[in-house]
């Protein structure tokens, strides 16, 4: 079992419609990714699908891979390309049951956004994670 100290929340800054195949072609042929970016991604109708089991890492963070657990919704921007919180109703209640579920699996993990992290520069998730997990219960630690 890895020493799992972060759950990381992502968005794919993409369309809420794209084709999970679409983004791992885009990982492994323009990035040359050999694992996903994101154990789990949240489909808008709150479907998660499992990219790789959270026993490999995956390439979420760079840095804190080894101990992450990586989480991502499709959608994250506007029409414009612009950071926006556009999670469904459905990708939010997935998103608090697989947090839920995986705290429980990791009760110290720390839950985090992508952008909560030293060095990075983007707005992932586009909301702010640490607020948002006391608004439903969940304590980010």
């Amino acid at each position: 079992m890895r020493n799992i100290k972060h759950i990381i929340l992502h968005c794919t800054a993409g369309g809420q419609l794209q084709k999970t195949r679409d983004i791992q072609n885009y990982w492994r042929n323009e990035l040359g990714w050999k694992n996903p970016g994101y154990h789990y991604i949240i489909n808008a109708d709150g479907t998660v699908e499992i990219l790789l089991s959270i026993e490999k890492i995956s390439n979420g963070v760079a840095g804190f891979n080894s101990e992450s657990i990586n989480i991502s919704y499709k959608g994250g921007i506007d029409a414009k390309g612009k950071a926006v919180d556009n999670r469904t109703p459905q990708q939010i209640a997935s998103q608090i049951k697989l947090v839920k579920e995986l705290r429980g699996k990791f009760p110290k993990a720390k839950v985090r956004g992508h952008r909560d992290f030293p060095n990075v520069t983007k707005s992932c998730p586009s909301f702010d994670v640490k607020n948002w997990c006391k608004s439903v219960g969940i304590d980010p630690l």
